[in-house]
């Protein structure tokens, strides 16, 4: 198997160098990159599995290269790496498209096993791919395509974990601590999920009856209408 590729985003050359050799040590293959207009300029390549991505950058901050790498079509997963460690930070950068936010000082350590999980919920053909079926809605997991009334509705990479993880719980109600905990893989602020339940209901809603329904102060079920 081929060495991740990762493209690490800080313009303070010592935590660059610090993130690259302990993902270097751990098998990923590293690129650095000390400004936002040179990540966007790397990550349009389309070379890389992972960005490691600095919010506070002297040229075009983290948020904004994410928002454009998103605008863009680009979906690979990104991991802020940030001072900024209030909720409101966070809650931005995980809905501007983040998968995961990782605040200063940290260990090398715990951001080497987010890079691996990050990974790990990235990865899109697998033995276990299928497709599901809910009423008219359908999600290809090997080809990461949904459709509803054989309409396409374009996902995120967040929304599509999130809405194939309350079809394969289909009319059960999951919590939002068990949405953080499967689609996130980390606990964080329960906005996001509301933010990205609104995101599908925006895509999904236009195209038949509703189908993810509110337990109010429990979580979310999707229901067959």
């Amino acid at each position: 198997m081929s060495e991740p590729r990762v493209l690490v985003v800080d313009d303070e050359p010592n935590i660059r160098d610090l993130v690259g050799i302990a993902l270097r040590f751990h098998g990923f293959s590293v690129t650095g990159a000390g400004g936002g207009g040179e990540a966007l300029d790397l990550a349009a390549t389309g070379e890389f599995d992972l960005v490691v991505l600095d919010v506070m950058l002297p040229d075009v901050d983290g948020f904004e290269v994410c928002r454009r790498l998103r605008a863009a079509g680009r979906d690979v997963p990104i991991i802020f790496l940030t001072a900024k460690d209030t909720p409101a930070d966070t809650v931005r950068g995980l809905t501007l498209g983040g998968d995961d936010y990782v605040t200063k000082p940290f260990s090398v350590d715990a951001l080497v096993a987010r890079a691996r999980a990050v990974l790990r919920r990235g990865g899109r053909a697998t033995a276990r791919d299928e497709v599901l079926r809910v009423a008219d809605l359908e999600l290809d997991e090997a080809g990461w395509e949904v459709r509803r009334g054989g309409v396409r509705v374009e996902l995120s990479p967040t929304e599509f974990r999130l809405l194939a993880f309350l079809m394969r719980h289909r009319n059960q109600v999951v919590t939002k601590a068990q949405l953080l905990e499967h689609v996130w893989g980390f606990g964080t602020q329960s906005q996001v999920v509301e933010t990205y339940i609104s995101y599908l209901r925006r895509k999904l809603d236009p195209l038949g009856p509703p189908l993810i329904h509110t337990q109010r102060g429990v979580g979310y079920a999707l229901r067959t209408p």
